[in-house]
Parts: C-alpha cells; structure tokens; sequence
C-alpha cells in the first residue's frame, strides 16, 4: 500500500486486539494492540510495517502512532476495561522529543480515567539494544509514570541478553513461532532457559508469543512464560472478549502437562532408586584401598546396562581416575586422558557436591549436551568417601528407550 494513501484516510485505521493470557489464573488480562487499514471494501491489511519502514517520513509514522493510539484509548475508556495495552512504539521517535508527546497523549485520557500502569510500550530488540546508551535513561523516566517497558522478539540473533540488565524492562516477549510441532531445538530451550532465570532476577514476566500449537505452549510454559499469546489460545480480536474466553482449554491443557511433568518426575526418581541400589551392592564388594582405576571398571561392569562412561573426582572438581569407557561392541576400556581434567567449572558442581554430602545419596542431572559424543545424556553423581565422586554418564539411547527421561 501507498503510506501517502493511508495518511489521507487515516479515519480507515481500524484497530485489533490480540489477547494474552495470563498462566496464574488462566485469564485475558491484556490486549496487544494490532493497526489495520480498513478499505472501501472491507479488506483488512496490516499496518504493522508502517511503523517500522524509515524511509517513510517520521512524522507520517508518528501522525499515524498517535491516531491509533487516540482510537484504542477511546475505545478502552468508553467500554471501561482494565487489562493491559500493548502499544507498539518506533523507539526512534521516542528519542526524537525524549516521550514527550507519547506521555502528554496519554496524560490526555488520565483525566478521563485512564490508569498509567496499565500501558505497556513495546519496543523491538534490535534497536533497543544497539541503542542502549540514548534509551537506558528514557525508558526509566517513562516507568516513573508507572508506563511499562516491553521488549520485543528477545532471545533472536545478535540478541544481546545481557543489555537486558541494564534497561529493566518490566516484559520480555520470546517469539516460539519458529518451532514446529516435532522440532523443539534444544539450542533455543538452553536460551529460553537463560531468559527465564535473567528475567527472574531482574523482575521481568516472561512472555511467550506466536503460539499456534498444543507443543508451543508446552514449550512456553516448561520454560517459564507467565503471559501466553497466539492463535492456538485465542485469535486476534476487532474488540475486547470476556476474560475468560480461553480459561477451559488453557486450564484442560495445563493438566496435561503437570500429568506429564510428574511422570516424567517419577521416572527420575524410579532411575535414580535403581542406580542408588544397585551402587549400594556394588561398593560393599569394593576395597577402599584399591585403584581407582579398578574401581571404576568395577562399577562399569555392574552398571553396564545404564552407562557408557565411569570417572571419580574429588570435591575440589579433579578427576583422580581415568575414564572408563564402553566401545562399540560393548568392551569397557579405559582412557587415561581424563585423569587430573577439573570439572568444577560445570554449573551446579559445587551445589551438587554439598547436597551429596548432607543428603547422603546421589544426584541424577538434567539433559544435558556432551561435548564428545554431541549427544544429549544425563550424569548420575554418588559419593563414595568423604571426600570421593563416583560420576555415571547415561546414554542418549538408554534414556530414549525409557519413558519419561527426556
């Protein structure tokens, strides 16, 4: 379409409304705000490029910024709703007059009732962060008015999590559009992961978008989403809905996924009793005095069926033994190369150690990718001394076969 077109017949925006659910009570408690242009017959086209086109003049992109958000707060006040508003908002026009004009339009409808903290802009990563210094400043001043910041398409390429800390935005959105139904990349997962624990400590909700499948929003909600938003849940609204519009399915959908989680639960704590067991039988016929090396061959062989690599470490993080590994044909051998390597540095070492010492029992990791073998595995850790680790490495395979360990 001509942007000249769409200037003229500004009185053609006609405004949509795209629900998010919130994951705590399973309610619509906010709408991100979508532009259409409306022509004379009927057809609908998206407005979203408008804004993010700059070789359309600004002031034609903030005319039309301001239009739409004129017709959403009518719209808002008048049928007195309270949910959130997603704005989308051109950052770049937002350091041309430092917000001023986007605040006094909204100071416009505070008289009519208008409540500041229910206002989310949204902004685009990519320009958020490549223009950190110009907007770490502007984007605290507009939260003293209680507006919310939320960051769009985070966790992308040439993302920079990092620059989160320094903006606080109160949202995060993640985009899960590009998984497909039986490909949940495991690369993106580790990222999300990363998103979850960040916005935790910063105080962002995580929100996940473009859900379109019952895997997607499994995906959002294993990783921490509190807000959900997409087409599997409820499509992109002409007005707001009742708030409980989607609360059965997304409730039905939960339970679905608790069940699976706690069988899933089950089936690590079931491996890691057999493991425990069978480590209990298997050391009582250990001499403490012997090699570590012969040790570990030892256990190797007793834990055949489960494992295709035995070390020990003491709880400094040093290997004292050699690997023994399992070949092709099922033959255990060992590799001196790993005697003296530190594995300290691998996260959760140091609390896995001091939770083995006071529980007295061993630990069963999460999935986790093994640089040698580029498969995904898990590791069981025992303590066999004060001071000694026996770590079992679980195949991809073995965990494959099994329900519930992946």
């Amino acid at each position: 379409m001509d942007p000249l077109d769409i200037m003229m017949k500004l009185d053609q925006i006609v405004p949509y409304f795209d629900p998010i659910i919130s994951a705590e009570n399973q309610l619509i408690i906010g709408y991100e705000v979508k532009p259409y242009f409306q022509t004379e017959d009927k057809e609908l086209h998206n407005l979203c490029w408008f804004a993010q086109d700059e070789s359309i003049p600004s002031e034609f992109r903030l005319e039309l910024s301001n239009a739409v958000l004129h017709k959403v707060l009518d719209k808002y006040i008048t049928t007195n709703q309270s949910q959130y508003l997603f704005i989308h908002y051109d950052a770049k026009l937002l350091l041309k007059d430092n917000g001023d004009s986007m605040i006094a339009l909204l100071d416009g409808y505070v008289e009519q009732g208008l409540l500041l903290n229910n206002i989310v802009l949204q902004f685009a990563e990519s320009f958020v962060t490549s223009h950190i210094d110009e907007l770490k400043h502007l984007f605290a001043y507009i939260q003293t008015y209680g507006i919310q910041i939320a960051i769009d398409n985070v966790g992308q390429q040439n993302g920079n999590l990092d620059k989160l800390t320094i903006i606080k935005p109160n949202i995060i959105k993640v985009d899960v559009a590009f998984l497909q139904d039986d490909d949940l990349p495991q690369l993106y997962q580790d990222v999300h992961h990363l998103l979850s624990m960040l916005s935790r400590k910063i105080g962002a909700t995580l929100l996940f978008k473009g859900i379109a499948t019952f895997q997607q929003l499994n995906y959002a909600w294993r990783n921490g989403g509190r807000y959900y938003q997409g087409n599997y849940l409820v499509k992109t609204q002409p007005g707001f809905i009742a708030a409980d519009n989607c609360k059965d399915k997304v409730k039905k959908d939960f339970h679905h996924f608790i069940t699976f989680e706690r069988k899933k639960m089950k089936a690590q704590l079931d491996l890691t009793e057999t493991i425990n067991e069978q480590l209990k039988t298997t050391l009582k016929k250990i001499n403490p005095d012997d090699p570590y090396d012969e040790t570990i061959l030892t256990i190797a062989s007793d834990c055949n069926d489960f494992t295709f690599r035995v070390y020990i470490c003491n709880e400094a993080g040093f290997q004292l033994s050699s690997n023994a590994e399992k070949d092709e044909d099922g033959s255990w051998y060992l590799y001196a190369e790993g005697r003296q390597k530190n594995w300290s540095w691998r996260p959760y070492f140091f609390e896995n150690i001091v939770r083995m010492n006071m529980e007295k029992k061993g630990i069963l990791s999460d999935l986790y990718t093994d640089i040698e073998k580029d498969e995904r595995i898990r590791t069981y850790s025992h303590p066999i001394s004060d001071h000694l680790y026996i770590f079992i490495d679980i195949p991809y395979n073995f965990l494959f076969e099994q329900d519930g360990l992946l």
